[in-house]
């Protein structure tokens, strides 16, 4: 059976990433650089065969995929909350130096890797890092199976393609991450036989300035 090839893209930029306040499921839309991220994106896609377009149902991720919808006749975008990104519970809206400070203990927990903690709950109860992990890898794996052979393209965000990328390439839970994920870019996975296996993480040159000055 043919390969599905997985084109994973972090959602464009908010006004929260600029400042790192943390968002989680907080619905937070683009802001101006984040559309101009989206339509360099759309561009850089336009020439390439896509499937099926997916995206998590946070209205960030959906800008994002309704940008690249515009580039192909007859293309939905469908949405999964599986996609969503990790609930981090009371932390969502604060400044990850406001975190530290007002809860330093779940802080240090958080940024020692510690794939079971739960931050205190907020709005929304919190995920663990593995809870969030299962969520988002199984999401991806229902696509990859419902579309055998196909080319998906889905939108969501940091936490969910860091996720994904610990899964292809075997990386445990509680290892510091080092690697990055960007903004609006494209990371290439292929899935078969029930694995991803990684083929290109972190694709930006669409959002170089010479390539971006081109977006009206």
């Amino acid at each position: 059976m043919k390969n599905t090839t997985i084109l994973l893209i972090r959602h464009g930029e908010t006004s929260w990433n600029a400042v790192r306040r943390l968002q989680g499921h907080t619905d937070i839309p683009l802001n101006d650089e984040g559309a101009r991220q989206a339509n360099a994106l759309a561009q850089a896609l336009a020439a390439e065969q896509v499937d099926v377009l997916v995206s998590s149902d946070l209205q960030r991720a959906m800008q994002t995929a309704q940008a690249v919808a515009e580039q192909y006749d007859g293309l939905e975008v469908q949405t999964d909350d599986q996609l969503r990104e990790r609930c981090y519970g009371v932390f969502e809206g604060m400044l990850y130096a406001e975190i530290e400070r007002q809860f330093p203990a779940e802080y240090a927990l958080w940024q020692a890797r510690d794939s079971d903690a739960v931050m205190p709950a907020g709005e929304r109860e919190a995920e663990s890092f593995r809870q969030f992990y299962q969520r988002s890898t199984d999401g991806i794996a229902e696509w990859g199976q419902r579309h055998p052979g196909r080319t998906i393209a889905i939108v969501a965000h940091g936490g969910v393609l860091e996720c994904a990328y610990r899964a292809a390439v075997g990386m445990s839970l509680d290892s510091p991450r080092d690697f990055q994920v960007k903004n609006a870019s494209i990371n290439r996975f292929t899935w078969a036989d029930g694995k991803l296996a990684l083929t290109s993480w972190g694709e930006v040159d669409h959002l170089s300035l010479a390539a971006m000055d081109d977006i009206i």
